[in-house]
């Protein structure tokens, strides 16, 4: 091995350039033969000195006690959460996690069965609803929130207040949804502001497409309700006859141009128009930045105007790449000269938009779905073929913009880790979130019931028995249940595994932020010194330096279902990179736990130092 490394020289990407190792034309020819790339390093702007960390709670969900769970039941069967459940305790114990923000998810008012006329609100259409609780991501009214989660109606919005009010007292920060690219078919804002015009409410319906338009028609055809679909399981509501009235039919939310969208389209929703001609086929951008902007431009950014200046802290926006880049570069400087610190993540899934949409789009944070995640939950699951060493090659794309990334394990798109459909059981989790928070400095998210084990299961309605919890019924999370304890949120009913699970859930978290070589620390790639270490299962350890100054944590996570004692290889290289003097033996501490390790870098270079794991655990070695 050590004849293999002296040959060995590595770029190292400092900040604003490329900082070359000398070496002889032999180690440069070496080098390209090699590709061995070892740190990857961000801009210093890109680098903060502290690490969100993102609770997101589907809201109606998080507070309800009920465990009646129903199928298909009611608001009266099985309960739902209310603003008033989210109390100072509640707020506590996810700020006792790690959490910094709140990521409260289905807060503004969509489309949902259940009759509020006498307040004043439109009764919703069941053969344009998905479920009974409704898409939090069909909004009928942006201007206002659910009010399934008020206690007192008429109060809606005030309570919501008072929830961010009480948020911020908490110590934490309020994210929302922002859904730019479609609302529910039926939108009708009772809320809005004095001299707000609805949206589409002044288009023109006998054109497919107008750049002034807020949305897109197929002028001369009704709507047809998707063949097939049975709102609500088949039970009995006024508005379930398998019409709804509108003609000329609006393009569904998905970009469906036609008038009898499937079930499988976003049927519910209808697409907004941001000056992309998409019924052209080229997707012609009829607009000028510099110009008269389209009329949903300037609509949504009073929508969002509207939620800054009530204390809103950040916005989730929900499938951000298909609305155009140039509208995200006009919208968020704007809101930015209101609140600077206010911070915009955006749901991306395709890879090669990730710059586009961070520096031409403006972003603060992306999804990294398609990378970090995938590539985590192929090893969790055990999937044949599956490795941890794909994962050097993933954050290595990311180079430059690595930070920028918001990692997760759980959403609410996603199937729980503990669900039949996925692991089986949460341990896997432990590595995986010890990965995902230590691997760059950008933000890291948590789902609620994921620090317990819930597992998602039961058919609920609308999405069936999935592995994902439901967000389109009205529902009880048992295992989640347990840590709210009667909204005592102590953890009073969980079991002891429970409580050790969300412990050390609690245990990484902290040590991710509280660590500034974790916080704001360049990073070592180590798999690749180790991909051909016979004592050293490359598809099922993976390990990386972080650090900054004098500061080094030394991150090893074992996904193996078993106790391991592995070498890992450190060479003299990147010894000297992170400025240790070589030939020592180091008394360091994991950040997690707390417990004490011994490092030997006097074999570190050849056979490795050597480190016992628990299975499904992780350290963070601080030395």
């Amino acid at each position: 091995m050590t004849k293999f490394y002296s040959f060995l020289r590595v770029f190292v990407y400092l900040f604003m350039g490329s900082l070359f190792v000398n070496c002889s034309s032999n180690q440069q020819q070496e080098e390209q033969k090699l590709k061995h790339t070892f740190e990857i390093s961000t801009s210093t702007e890109d680098i903060q000195d502290h690490k969100i960390i993102i609770y997101q709670m589907m809201t109606r969900l998080f507070g309800n006690t009920n465990s009646t769970n129903k199928l298909w039941g009611t608001l009266k069967d099985n309960g739902v959460g209310k603003f008033d459940d989210i109390n100072d305790d509640a707020l506590q114990g996810i700020k006792d996690l790690g959490a910094t923000h709140v990521w409260y998810t289905g807060v503004i008012e969509h489309a949902v069965i259940t009759d509020y006329r006498k307040y004043g609100i439109h009764i919703d259409d069941a053969d344009v609803v998905k479920g009974r609780a409704g898409s939090p991501y069909a909004i009928k009214d942006y201007y206002d929130v659910n009010p399934d989660l008020s206690n007192k109606v008429n109060n809606r919005l005030e309570e919501f207040e008072s929830l961010i009010e009480r948020t911020h007292k908490n110590g934490l920060k309020v994210i929302i949804d922002f859904v730019p690219n479609h609302v529910a078919r039926k939108y009708h804002s009772d809320k809005k502001p004095k001299g707000v015009v609805d949206l589409g409410a002044d288009d023109n319906t006998k054109v497919g497409f107008e750049a002034n338009n807020n949305f897109y028609y197929i002028p001369g055809k009704p709507f047809v309700v998707p063949s097939g679909y049975v709102p609500l399981g088949g039970d009995k509501f006024p508005t379930a006859d398998g019409k709804f009235n509108e003609n000329p039919a609006k393009v569904s939310g998905n970009g469906a141009v036609t008038n009898t969208p499937s079930v499988n389209d976003w049927f519910e929703t209808v697409r907004l128009n941001y000056g992309v001609n998409h019924l052209s086929g080229n997707g012609e951008k009829v607009f000028d930045i510099n110009g008269d902007v389209p009329s949903t431009w300037k609509k949504t950014l009073a929508i969002l105007k509207y939620w800054t200046e009530k204390g809103v802290d950040g916005f989730r926006c929900d499938m951000a790449e298909m609305v155009p880049v140039e509208y995200w570069a006009w919208m968020i400087p704007q809101i930015k000269a209101i609140n600077p610190n206010i911070r915009f993540i955006a749901e991306v899934y395709n890879p090669k938009e990730y710059r586009n949409y961070i520096f031409t789009g403006k972003f603060d944070y992306l999804y990294d779905k398609v990378g970090v995640y995938d590539t985590l939950r192929a090893v969790m699951e055990d999937r044949p073929g599956s490795s941890l060493a794909h994962l050097t090659k993933v954050w290595k794309d990311m180079d430059g913009f690595n930070n920028h990334m918001l990692r997760f394990l759980e959403n609410h798109d996603e199937q729980r880790i503990a669900s039949k459909e996925f692991s089986k059981n949460p341990y896997p989790g432990i590595p995986g979130m010890a990965v995902s928070a230590a691997l760059g400095s950008g933000p890291v998210m948590v789902y609620f019931g994921q620090e317990v084990g819930e597992p998602g299961a039961g058919e609920s309605g609308f999405s069936g028995d999935d592995g994902r919890t439901t967000i389109f019924d009205y529902w009880g999370v048992p295992e989640h249940q347990k840590w709210v304890n009667d909204h005592k949120y102590d953890g009073g009913k969980l079991s002891d595994a429970q409580k050790a699970l969300r412990n050390k859930y609690k245990q990484i978290l902290h040590a991710s932020t509280n660590d500034a070589a974790i916080r704001k620390g360049q990073l070592i790639d180590l798999q690749q010194f180790n991909n051909t270490n016979s004592s050293y299962n490359s598809e099922k350890t993976y390990s990386f330096i972080r650090y900054v100054g004098n500061q080094r944590v030394l991150v090893v996570a074992n996904f193996e279902n078993q106790a391991i004692t592995t070498e890992v290889i450190i060479p003299t290289i990147v010894q000297e990179a992170i400025g240790l003097k070589g030939n020592e033996v180091i008394d360091a501490k994991d950040l997690i736990s707390g417990k004490n390790i011994k490092l030997d870098f006097n074999s570190a270079d050849e056979s490795g130092t050597s480190i016992s794991i628990p299975a499904n655990d992780a350290y963070y070695i601080e030395f």
